[in-house]
């Protein structure tokens, strides 16, 4: 069970990360599924994203949640029964949960070059402070895109875009965490955001500054 990092920013929240190196029989023989969360696995056409969603599910398993503990609204945002917020992520070989008493946000992504070339399509004001041609701008690119990823899970709100709603407040990679805010029919919303990279990855998740 590659239980790959477990994380605790506070003492109502855990975030764990699995490194997804099963294969799709190891990882569902263990696993009791609901008959919508097995129709779902099966009608997927990449065993990548078969073994995402499975590994997902043994990470519901090392909080203690089951298959069916679990549930999504009409937005797509995942729920847990018993009330506590709970956040989702997998990219390629990685997955990752976090539970929280609070509102909260995750998500993981391979790193690539190819992020630049979309970089004016969810950022603004960063722009102001990052340089093009620093050793650290796709590493940098990366940790904006995944701070509005988590924001956007986080907020659910359709309409909410990256590039006119959201900011991240200026950092640096050893800094492991910064501020971000979101600007949404004229409300304001602040969080407070962590990030990490491992393996050419990185994640981040957001929770709201209390």
């Amino acid at each position: 069970m590659p239980l790959y990092k477990t994380l605790i920013p506070n003492s109502q929240t855990t975030v764990k990360i699995w490194k997804i190196e099963e294969s799709y029989d190891d990882l569902i023989q263990p696993l009791t599924l609901k008959p919508e969360s097995l129709s779902r696995v099966l009608s997927m056409k990449s065993e990548l994203h078969q073994r995402g969603f499975l590994s997902v599910r043994h990470l519901l398993a090392e909080f203690g949640y089951t298959d069916t503990d679990l549930y999504y609204d009409e937005n797509g945002k995942p729920h847990l029964k018993d009330g506590k917020y709970i956040s989702i992520t997998h990219s390629f070989t990685f997955s990752g949960v976090v539970v929280s008493d609070h509102l909260v946000g995750i998500d993981i992504e391979k790193q690539r070059d190819k992020i630049g070339v979309i970089a004016h399509k969810f950022m603004d004001y960063e722009s102001q402070y990052l340089q093009k041609d620093a050793e650290d701008y796709i590493r940098k690119l990366t940790v904006i895109w995944c701070i509005k990823e988590s924001l956007y899970k986080l907020f659910a709100t359709p309409g909410l875009s990256f590039l006119q709603h959201t900011l991240v407040i200026p950092f640096e990679i050893l800094d492991s965490e910064t501020r971000a805010w979101i600007d949404y029919d004229n409300s304001k919303h602040s969080f407070d955001t962590n990030f990490l990279e491992f393996e050419g990855f990185t994640c981040a998740f957001a929770l709201p500054i209390k």
